[in-house]
């Protein structure tokens, strides 16, 4: 979940949780809007001043997180566990978010703007501490450290619990268990501890059959040795590209549509390589992580077209002479409540470039 490239994040999407759509390659073309609004619709005892309060438990990354009642003030560190509050409809039990990347997406941007900003980037433990919080929710176990917001075990000296997502941590979780399945334990531990289990169990639910379309090409790919090789460019950072490794999500992503990510003998998220080993492993096809909105040179989706196609060595691979490359907004290339989207725009990409028989 970590890019030592990554300050900020390109979007455009609809969130595939209320209809992901499967039209491919377009990144900001492609998107769709959902047809309500998820965080403009919490679920029933979510938002406001619940009733009695109902003790919960959980365990996070490793750690027992105990509440007396659903919290009422919580604090998200970072934009991905924000959007995830908000699409449980958490956003009236709220106090602070941080570390905005990009755009808040449009269905999200009422409840958000009533949410306190605490830090614009990474917050520090006094500005946690400012916010009162009694709960804290981040993506990454990296921002609970001494030198920003704390680490867990100071926090919870304090009395305040704190949450981490389990695709951070997968040694806690039973082996085999996919990133999506990570995510979907997120929403409904989230959902425990808050007392908004219905919409975490709707969520889960939504993204386990967005998950299944996505699959249902896999059958119908060429399978073992003869599995389509692809390659993720997630960004270029001083002239070298970053990719999906092993132990990122796009691996699992093209487990499930029947497809082999080239760098997967790479136990890193997203290791630098170079344009000469991207040759080397000659993708059949090509995925873009578009990041216009980040605003730095060569983080459009065009820009990286143009790097590959201007390139020596990459200008020869087939994927780039014949435009067997796809856009994804880059931000659903990290594991979040966006994730399942860019799953089904590689689904469809597939069979658009005739992987998929």
């Amino acid at each position: 979940m970590r890019h030592p490239a990554r300050l900020g994040i390109a979007l455009t999407l609809a969130l595939a949780t209320a209809g992901c759509s499967t039209a491919a390659g377009g990144g900001r073309e492609a998107d769709t809007k959902p047809a309500t609004s998820p965080a403009s619709k919490p679920s029933a005892g979510a938002a406001g001043v619940p009733g009695a309060a109902k003790p919960a438990s959980v365990t996070s990354c490793g750690r027992q997180v105990s509440l007396a009642g659903p919290p009422l003030r919580a604090v998200a560190l970072d934009q991905s566990s924000t959007e995830t509050l908000l699409e449980l409809g958490l956003q009236d039990r709220m106090a602070g978010t941080a570390n905005l990347k990009t755009k808040i997406p449009a269905p999200y941007e009422a409840a958000y703007a009533k949410i306190p900003v605490i830090a614009p980037k990474i917050a520090t433990g006094e500005q946690l501490r400012a916010a009162t919080p009694d709960f804290v929710v981040a993506g990454s176990t990296d921002l609970y450290t001494k030198d920003r917001a704390g680490t867990r075990q100071e926090l919870d000296a304090l009395k305040v619990p704190t949450f981490v997502s389990a695709v951070d941590c997968p040694e806690h979780n039973p082996l085999g268990t996919t990133p999506f399945e990570l995510l979907f334990s997120d929403y409904e531990n989230l959902g425990r501890l808050f007392g908004a289990e219905e919409r975490a169990g709707e969520l889960a639910a939504n993204q386990r059959a967005a998950v299944a379309r996505a699959g249902e090409s896999t059958s119908k790919a060429p399978q073992g040795a003869d599995r389509p090789t692809v390659v993720y460019l997630y960004s270029v950072f001083n002239g070298m590209p970053y990719v999906a490794g092993k132990t990122g999500l796009p691996s699992e992503m093209s487990r499930i549509v029947g497809a082999q990510n080239a760098f997967d003998d790479v136990d890193e998220d997203w290791p630098e390589v170079s344009w000469e080993e991207v040759a080397r492993r000659d993708p059949d096809f090509i995925v873009i992580g578009d990041l216009s909105e980040r605003g730095r040179p060569g983080d459009s989706a065009a820009e990286k077209r143009a790097t590959m196609t201007e390139h020596p060595v990459i200008s020869r691979l087939a994927a780039v002479r014949d435009d067997k490359i796809l856009e994804v907004p880059g931000i659903e290339l990290d594991p979040s409540v966006r994730s399942v989207h860019a799953l089904g725009l590689l689904a469809q990409g597939m069979k658009d470039l005739g992987h998929v028989r």
